[in-house]
């Protein structure tokens, strides 16, 4: 008997204890939906990219510190063709400005701006207070690594791609 009330006690700690998981900006939250339009006007929804590893890039065309990462996330980009996508969300609301910087750093992957900045769903739903800030997430939309910078961001996307 006491050898039951022991498990059943252990479980009811275990059960209690868990955190189920939820919607939000966390290493092992959900990532947030992100349904914003492209350079072409065309809306792409952060969800339909589940099944690849996905950076959510948060950057600017004024942003210093974003426009200095720029070489290395292409770098990391054309390392992992078709496993490895940039999904980067531009904080800038002048579109003249953010597709003079896209075309000037030769930005292949996926550009999305409601050109709202600090108005934009996103910042709440990011609690974005700066730029650059990121978040890698896994072919689950699982956040698996906040704000990873430099060769941080290079190893974990190479022990996560199996490299």
């Amino acid at each position: 008997m006491k050898k039951t009330l022991l498990i059943l006690g252990f479980l009811c700690c275990l059960i209690t204890s868990s955190k189920a998981q939820v919607v939000g900006t966390d290493v092992g939250d959900i990532a947030p939906e992100i349904d914003l339009p492209d350079t072409k006007g065309n809306n792409v929804v952060l969800s339909s990219l589940r099944g690849d590893l996905v950076l959510v890039d948060f950057w600017a065309s004024w942003c210093g510190p974003c426009i200095k990462e720029q070489p290395e996330l292409l770098k990391l980009y054309n390392t992992y063709p078709g496993k490895f996508l940039i999904y980067s969300v531009s904080m800038d609301t002048k579109k003249p400005l953010w597709l003079a910087a896209i075309a000037k750093q030769k930005l292949p992957w996926i550009q999305v701006s409601d050109l709202k900045y600090w108005t934009s769903p996103v910042v709440g739903d990011y609690l974005l207070q700066s730029v650059p800030l990121n978040f890698l997430v896994d072919k689950n939309g699982i956040i698996v690594a906040k704000n990873i910078h430099g060769n941080a961001l290079n190893e974990m996307v190479k022990n996560m791609l199996g490299e």
